[in-house]
């Protein structure tokens, strides 16, 4: 499985790329927002910073940038996902699973754009960026869940369905609006592609009190131990 964050702050995403070796990014308008900066700073630095790691390409390590959500015609969502696409071949054109988002992605496939249909919240919604080519599709968790879903089935089913039908491996499942660590296990053991969440998910992810209390233990017996 691999592991993208989610954010689109630059010191964030450095932080997560040498520390957990993170696979790609995943950005959205409001992420753009929390960052303090215009939309094309920020992708134009990220585009920028692609090239000083020297990990250029989309293949090396997607970028998914959102094209305007206002945007409700194919054909302006397929000449908005050209523009952002033009600026580093690390984009993945992130596109709303509408009927103009999934006629959009399709074409923009066609064209060899690749594309991340995002705001999945059903197993019926999730066949159509498979069917169609789409180089990930984006299922939503934890809003979800915080409405009393079941989300282990949700996915499972997703899963299981691109399994049936020839899809899994080539349009790539990424579980997004991952609240939890234990969120990231479910995706996991589904079988799902890629998780995508924020920073101090996967901080959180690495910690245990079981951990700290060995460390505390070997500690304290190193301290106590002749080392000459």
């Amino acid at each position: 499985m691999k592991y993208f964050l989610d954010s689109a702050k630059l010191d964030e995403i450095k932080e997560a790329y040498h520390t957990f070796g993170i696979d790609g990014v995943t950005t959205n308008p409001r992420h753009i927002m929390v960052s303090g900066k215009p939309f094309l700073t920020v992708i134009h630095e990220l585009a920028e910073w692609v090239k000083e790691e020297g990990i250029e390409g989309y293949e090396k390590f997607p970028i998914s940038v959102e094209i305007n959500p206002h945007l409700d015609d194919a054909d302006e969502m397929v000449a908005e996902g050209k523009k952002i696409a033009a600026i580093s071949p690390n984009f993945v054109i992130k596109i709303p699973c509408t009927q103009s988002g999934v006629e959009a992605a399709r074409r923009l496939e066609e064209e060899g754009i690749r594309t991340n249909v995002t705001l999945v919240f059903s197993p019926a919604q999730a066949i159509w960026p498979g069917k169609n080519n789409s180089l990930f599709v984006s299922p939503f968790l934890g809003w979800k869940e915080a409405n009393g879903e079941d989300c282990k089935a949700y996915i499972q089913n997703i899963v299981d369905i691109y399994k049936n039908y020839g899809f899994y491996g080539k349009t790539e499942i990424i579980c997004a609006a991952l609240r939890t660590p234990k969120q990231i296990v479910d995706c996991a053991v589904a079988g799902a592609d890629i998780v995508t969440t924020s920073l101090a998910v996967y901080q959180d992810s690495i910690k245990h009190a079981y951990t700290n209390q060995g460390l505390d233990t070997f500690r304290n017996a190193w301290d106590n131990t002749v080392t000459e």
